[in-house]
């Protein structure tokens, strides 16, 4: 095929239209042609689709004489004779008003004024400090290139805004909210109403608007709460440069709010901006003018299904059975979904079995959030590391239970339609420290292969108003993806006898505690509370826990079966007597603390583990917990 059976593209097409407008204007201003009869030359070729000149005419309403001031300024940058046609008879170089006044055609004087499309939409500059008529004029670079062809985003606006592609897969709820957005926007003589996306998921609110967005043939840009310019000046820029941007992109905004709420800045940007614009957050916005709210949710368990199978192609058969339990415990996004399906499909390449590979992607997917907010424990205990009486230990059995078997009861056996609240699994560990507590929220981790974060409440409540329910809530959404089991530590911090409220603060400590519980209800994980006092905790709060296990104080044949746990089989050890060592009246942590310090202090003897390594080690747990050791507790030991 040679260079002339090339196709000719729109490109082609607009750069010759753009040097035949631009050689009738030099001509024109030259007075080689008619000053009033734009198409005498005859040289302007026609085009299939509009010329970009007539695109930013027809948007922008540019009269005959302002289309040609741009093409002036234009051709002052691309066309080196424009600047000889043009030069003043001081020898100056450059397009002004005057020139345009004198010799194109339709002059009017109104087309700099600020109220008119050149100046309103930023198409050209004028040069500061200069009478108006010789002020030199220069086209704005963004409008220079998409005459040439060229359209991009403004460069000004991308330290601020990213594109957002829509998602290869999606929620069928998503897909018919997108739909709705978008025969919004595409309803003809109606005002365009500001969407409000609200719900627990905000990145799919991303998804949504960029699909309702490429229905309507516009690319979606996100902008972060936190760069809405907040001065009126640089407000003002903004509009103007965006405004510009959807016309000509086209385009639609999205203003990211995330867990923050609708701030001043983004309302009057709401009020202010003409093309599409979405706002996602989880309040309310409040926002001035026509306003359509959403509320948006993760994927229900049967849709999260749907989503796996599409996302795992080839491997989706095998991993079938699997999706059962991994939706009941992961309530993951369709952006998660297709996240953690890229890595499933990694896992079981390189021989991890299919299972445990969509499992373990799960989990490791769901840490982002949580890990900047909480302390993640590696859980290793096992049940035979737990040495309580049976009715705890039968207690802790069935709270595993609950939570591998949710599924099967609620949905597959119809009990979830009859309890519609507090279907999650909250729980109380009352005790004093070093009777278990942890130690069992780990055991629960390990047998149901889950995540543990431990949240430290002490370090949530805060002393503003409001401001606890805050940070409970950044916590509880960013573990309903892992659906990792949350230990809330030191929960007396928060709890107390508040039943009668006496001022501000025993009401608003009784929201934060009924709001905390209300969480740990609609939590679809396992939320554990732990407290040194369970007196401390008010009964109606009680009422709305799923279990409460007391953590008794180890008696003395527990305390002898704990020490006997505290030291490894590989451990050298010499004439150890667990019966005599039981006597000490400490818990189990302790007991465990005590085993590992005497190790070091045998190992640094270079001998084994011998009775006097364990009372010297008694000896300094005692001095750091205050507490005496009785002679009783030791006779014997060496």
């Amino acid at each position: 095929m040679t260079d002339t059976d090339q196709p000719v593209t729109w490109v082609d097409e607009n750069q010759r239209y753009l040097v035949a407008e631009l050689l009738r204007l030099r001509r024109q201003i030259t007075g080689d042609t008619p000053t009033d009869d734009r198409q005498a030359s005859g040289s302007a070729p026609r085009m299939l689709q509009p010329a970009a000149i007539d695109v930013i005419a027809d948007i922008f309403e540019l009269s005959p004489f302002e289309r040609d001031i741009l093409l002036l300024c234009a051709g002052m940058e691309m066309d080196a004779q424009f600047s000889a046609a043009c030069a003043r008879p001081n020898g100056e170089r450059g397009a002004s008003f005057a020139t345009a006044l004198g010799k194109l055609a339709e002059p009017h004087w109104s087309a700099l004024t600020p109220a008119r499309p050149l100046r309103r939409w930023r198409l050209i500059e004028v040069e500061p400090n200069h009478p108006l008529t010789s002020a030199v004029l220069r086209i704005d670079e963004r409008i220079l290139h998409f005459l040439a062809g060229i359209n991009l985003l403004d460069q000004r606006l991308w330290p601020l805004l990213t594109i957002h592609l829509p998602s290869r897969v999606m929620a069928a709820q998503h897909q018919t909210l997108a739909n709705a957005i978008a025969a919004c926007w595409t309803r003809p003589s109606m005002p365009r109403a500001v969407v409000h996306l609200g719900g627990d998921d905000p990145l799919g609110a991303e998804d949504v608007a960029a699909a309702a967005a490429a229905a309507c043939g516009l690319q979606l840009f996100v902008l972060r709460i936190e760069d809405v310019p907040a001065g009126a000046a640089d407000l003002e820029n903004f509009v103007v440069l965006w405004d510009r941007e959807a016309a000509l992109l086209p385009a639609a905004l999205l203003v990211q709010c995330g867990d923050g709420a609708v701030n001043a800045n983004v309302r009057e940007l709401a009020a202010r901006i003409r093309g599409p614009l979405v706002v996602v957050a989880r309040e309310p916005a409040r926002l001035r003018g026509p306003t359509l709210s959403l509320e948006l949710g993760k994927p229900d368990a049967a849709e999260q299904k749907r989503l796996w199978r599409a996302t795992l192609g080839t491997h989706s058969a095998e991993l079938d059975a699997a999706l059962d339990s991994v939706t009941a415990q992961f309530r993951l996004t369709a952006r998660g979904i297709a996240v953690a399906g890229a890595t499933v499909s990694d896992r079981i390449e390189i021989g991890e079995p299919a299972a445990a590979a969509i499992w373990n992607a799960c989990r490791e997917g769901g840490r982002r959030g949580l890990d900047e907010l909480a302390q993640r424990i590696t859980p290793r205990a096992t049940w035979d590391d737990l040495v309580l009486p049976d009715t705890q230990l039968g207690v802790l059995r069935q709270i595993a239970a609950q939570v591998r078997q949710r599924t099967r009861v609620y949905d597959e056996w119809g009990f979830g339609n009859r309890h519609v609240r507090g279907l999650g699994v909250a729980v109380l560990f009352s005790g004093q420290s070093g009777t278990g507590k942890t130690l069992a929220a780990e055991v629960l981790a390990n047998d149901l292969a889950l995540d543990l974060y431990r949240i430290d409440l002490s370090s949530v409540v805060s002393k503003y108003i409001g401001e606890t329910e805050k940070n409970l809530r950044r916590v509880f959404d960013a573990a309903e993806e892992s659906g990792a089991i949350l230990l809330f530590d030191e929960a007396d911090a928060l709890f107390g006898k508040r039943s009668e409220v006496k001022d501000s603060h025993d009401r608003y400590a009784n929201i934060e505690v009924s709001y905390l519980l209300q969480r740990m209800e609609a939590y679809r994980g396992l939320a554990i509370l732990t407290t040194n006092l369970k007196s401390a905790l008010d009964a109606s709060f009680q009422r709305r826990l799923r279990f409460i296990v007391n953590f008794p104080f180890p008696d003395l044949e527990q305390r002898e079966a704990i020490w006997q746990r505290s030291v490894p089989a590989a451990a050298p050890t010499d004439a150890l007597d667990f019966g005599k060592l039981a006597r000490l009246n400490v818990t189990g942590g302790s007991i465990r603390n005590i085993a590992l310090n005497a190790a070091f202090l045998a190992a640094d003897d270079g001998g084994s583990l011998a009775m006097r390594h364990l009372l010297a080690a008694a000896h300094a747990e005692s001095a750091k917990l205050e507490r005496p050791l009785a002679e009783t507790e030791t006779r014997g030991w060496t």
